[in-house]
């Protein structure tokens, strides 16, 4: 609805004011009553803002003294004396004065400067400030305009970012907000109509997926979900890069399955690729650790004749590396759990009041330890919070002690059984000097680990390619931690590696793709992984690892090659070749530059049979630079490696994790919120997926996340310190 114009404000019939009396205004333009219905159609007062100018409500009330009804209408306007005694009317927004018997007010409201409801002329805009696209930092100044319409979609499209209950456009601070901030958007919806609202984006966005993945290979992964009313769901993403080399990652289903049985599992898949008509799967990233998935097989056995399946699905199944390394690193926590234990009540004891962490942090300083991160206490399903509140704690170690030898409560706290909480295990006295080396190697120890799990968890890049780095770094330091003269980290090394080899140690059961995606980094190419087996096995073992690797890459060059349409090869060609001139036409010893090292380049690939040769015959790229981008360099040489780019586009897109960075530490299961559980089925997967959707170019930071939760437990702890009394000027410190 459009906003009231000054003319629907001020009827030309009678004027009046708030607080008193109709003004006499008749005998200059003639009197009629104002009847209910002419009251309705009336802007409210901006005093009141939770009425909108445009809601249908009774805004009469009755005056004594003439028993005729005031029009709220005139809440625009204050009656006032003035020094003299004498009656004025002020406006609202601008001041302005006027004489009570004045008729300017008739027209004021069309020329008030101040005037909220005032129409802006069509197809005005006005310049306003946007964040750039694709999560780049940075403001671009563009010119909008405001309709209703589009600030529907977006309020629509911040409940579903922001996980908002629908019930929150109802109220009323939130309505206040955007009638300050925009007064023209005054016909907020309806949870209702917010619900309805929420359906047609999934649609339309649905739609738009649906097209972009018409006739592409993408990588699956699952994950399982369960509400907090035990119903269980199945998440389903698709991993692909784009024809402009960009990695994509999206929820394709968040749906209901009727229990977690694999092959329960593995039919919804199928039934979710079918209504996607995605019939070219590369692989499927399970959070199973077994080598032999009912989930996988029965994919293989029913889309084994999908017109895009390659080599018979030979690489289709891919464990979850972050599942696999939960697993071996529970196995590190708890042969140390009473040294883990300790430390975990000693940091408990201090976070339990404001008192004993305000001693603690006195005791830090005057011992010049210099640290800014927080002690923190760990969460029983999340290895990686045990990792920081060690971390942590080991740097507090002499602060600790500190308070050992000055606080008998603290001594007393570890004898006591129903204040000590550490699991079961008895604790014995606070941490001892045995304990903080225990926990001091245990943290260099899981910070490989730790590491790992973030870099191959990552949502916004290619982790495929680094994955095998980490891998052979955590398995060349279990060797060391073996020959290592302390008997509990040499066992525990062992007891890792024995867990860490039934899963990654046999190469019959290794999926090649693993070390394929490192030959086909232009860094390191087969030397490196001729470089890193040798330092693991047998010079026989390491030849024979890289004759399966070539051969396995050869193979998947061999069915690209085999399916590739010619046409595009002329297309592309062409399209290179003039890009090319036209980017050197103007200087031609960068054009005879340019064919100079296509000539090497063609003499240096002489006797190659194919792009697999002649890519592995040129010399690695010589760069160290961790900002390396793999994806800009095989989109810059694709015209180079027609064939050979296709299945780096593939294999690139490989993910080693079913979950992201913030789930990937996780031992416990995934499950919903209280406000998802409660809602229906479809209406779940269309939030879910829909807010994948939307924020897909937003990268997850889990770092920043608890450094703020670090902060703002901070600031909690600094408000309880001001208000007992005790510290002042602590919050005052915190914020500046």
């Amino acid at each position: 609805m459009d906003p009231p114009t000054p003319s629907e404000v001020l009827p030309k019939d009678t004027i009046h004011v708030a607080g008193a009396q109709p003004i006499d205004a008749i005998q200059a333009i003639g009197t009629k009553n104002i009847n209910a219905t002419q009251a309705a159609a009336t802007p409210s007062s901006v005093e009141n803002p939770s009425l909108s100018p445009n809601n249908k409500v009774e805004l009469s009330e009755k005056v004594a003294s003439s028993h005729r009804k005031k029009s709220r209408d005139w809440d625009h306007f204050e009656k006032i004396e003035d020094k003299q005694g004498q009656s004025r009317i002020v406006c609202n927004y601008c001041k302005k004065e006027y004489l009570v018997e004045s008729s300017n007010l008739l027209s004021h409201l069309v020329n008030c400067p101040k005037y909220p409801y005032k129409e802006l002329p069509k197809r005005q805009k006005t310049l306003s400030f946007e964040p750039t696209q694709g999560g780049e930092e940075g403001l671009n100044l563009v010119a909008t305009s405001f309709t209703l319409e589009a600030g529907r979609k977006a309020l629509t499209e911040m409940i579903i970012i922001d996980g908002l209950p629908f019930k929150f456009v109802e109220k009323y601070g939130f309505r206040r907000f955007c009638n300050v901030l925009q007064p023209e958007f005054y016909n907020i919806p309806s949870h209702l109509t917010v619900a309805r609202d929420v359906v047609n984006i999934y649609f339309a966005e649905r739609e738009k997926l649906r097209e972009a993945l018409r006739g592409r290979r993408v990588c699956l992964t699952t994950d399982t979900w369960t509400s907090i009313q035990n119903i269980n769901y199945l998440c389903l993403t698709c991993h692909f890069i784009d024809d402009d080399w960009k990695l994509n990652k999206r929820i394709l289903n968040f749906c209901l399955v009727d229990d977690q049985k694999e092959e329960t599992i593995g039919r919804k898949i199928e039934t979710c690729l079918l209504e996607w008509n995605i019939d070219s799967i590369f692989t499927l990233t399970v959070d199973n650790a077994n080598s032999d998935s009912t989930t996988v097989q029965f994919l293989k056995r029913v889309t084994k004749d999908w017109k895009g399946t390659v080599l018979g699905h030979e690489f289709l199944h891919m464990r979850c590396c972050a599942h696999i390394v939960n697993l071996v690193v529970g196995d590190a926590l708890k042969e140390l759990d009473v040294s883990v234990a300790r430390v975990r009540d000693a940091v408990r004891y201090v976070k339990s009041s404001p008192n004993r962490f305000q001693a603690f942090k006195n005791y830090a300083v005057k011992l010049n330890i210099e640290s800014m991160n927080l002690l923190c206490l760990d969460v029983p399903t999340r290895w990686d919070s045990t990792y920081q509140m060690l971390e942590n704690a080991e740097k507090f170690k002499k602060a600790f002690e500190r308070l050992e030898d000055e606080d008998s409560n603290y001594r007393v706290y570890f004898m006591d059984k129903d204040e000590c909480r550490n699991s079961g295990t008895l604790c014995g006295g606070p941490p001892n000097e045995e304990d903080w080396k225990n926990c001091k190697s245990l943290v260099k120890f899981l910070k490989l680990f730790y590491d790992a799990t973030k870099r191959f968890s990552g949502s916004m890049y290619v982790t495929s390619n680094a994955f095998f780095d980490d891998i052979f770094v955590i398995q060349t330091n279990f060797d060391q931690l073996i020959r290592s003269h302390d008997y509990i980290f040499s066992s525990m090394a062992r007891n890792m590696k024995r867990k860490f080899e039934r899963y990654w140690g046999n190469r019959n059961k290794i999926n090649l793709l693993l070390y394929v995606t490192v030959a086909l980094d232009p860094r390191k190419k087969l030397t490196y992984l001729q470089f890193c087996f040798s330092e693991i096995y047998n010079e026989v073992v390491v030849s024979g690892m890289l004759d399966e690797v070539k051969d396995a890459l050869t193979r998947l060059y061999e069915h690209h090659a085999s399916t590739d349409s010619p046409s595009v090869q002329v297309e592309s060609e062409d399209e290179t070749s003039l890009i090319q001139v036209h980017e050197n036409y103007d200087d031609p010893c960068k054009l005879i530059a340019s064919r100079y090292r296509r000539f090497l380049e063609e003499r240096q690939s002489i006797g190659c049979k194919n792009e697999v040769d002649k890519f592995l015959a040129e010399n690695c790229e010589g760069t160290d630079d961790e900002k390396f981008d793999i994806l800009s360099w095989w989109k810059n040489n694709s015209s180079r490696y027609r064939i050979l780019s296709q299945v780096a586009r593939d294999v690139l897109a490989v993910p080693f994790s079913t979950v992201v960075y913030e789930s990937a530490f996780s031992t416990g299961g995934r499950i919903l919120d209280p406000f998802c559980s409660s809602l229906s089925p479809k209406m779940i997967q269309a939030l879910i997926c829909t807010q994948n959707w939307l924020q897909a170019s937003v990268p997850i930071s889990l770092r920043k996340a608890m450094d703020d939760v670090e902060q703002f437990e901070e600031y909690d702890l600094a408000y309880l310190d001001s208000e007992s009394g005790s510290s002042s000027s602590t919050i005052t410190d915190l914020y500046a």
